[in-house]
């Protein structure tokens, strides 16, 4: 017998997951681009990747601590 074992996650927890990823992506694109003044982009970028990396925390512990749910498949 195998079991998996699923987390339930709402949509609105998706979605900020969603956002932080959003967030360290575009970050880290401003600090390898060319686009925008140097300091600018620094600034703007360092600031998003740091606060996606920051919020991601949070929501990595609030997800983990939730209780598993267990499917048996036979």
């Amino acid at each position: 017998m195998v079991t998996s074992k699923f987390k339930n996650v709402s949509v609105p927890e998706i979605a900020v997951i969603a956002v932080t990823r959003g967030a360290i992506g575009f970050g880290a694109g401003l600090l390898l681009s060319n686009k925008f003044n140097r300091q600018r982009r620094k600034t703007l970028g360092w600031t998003l990747l740091l606060s996606g990396v920051a919020s991601t925390i949070p929501i990595a512990l609030n997800l983990f601590s939730k209780k598993e749910s267990t499917v048996a498949a036979h």
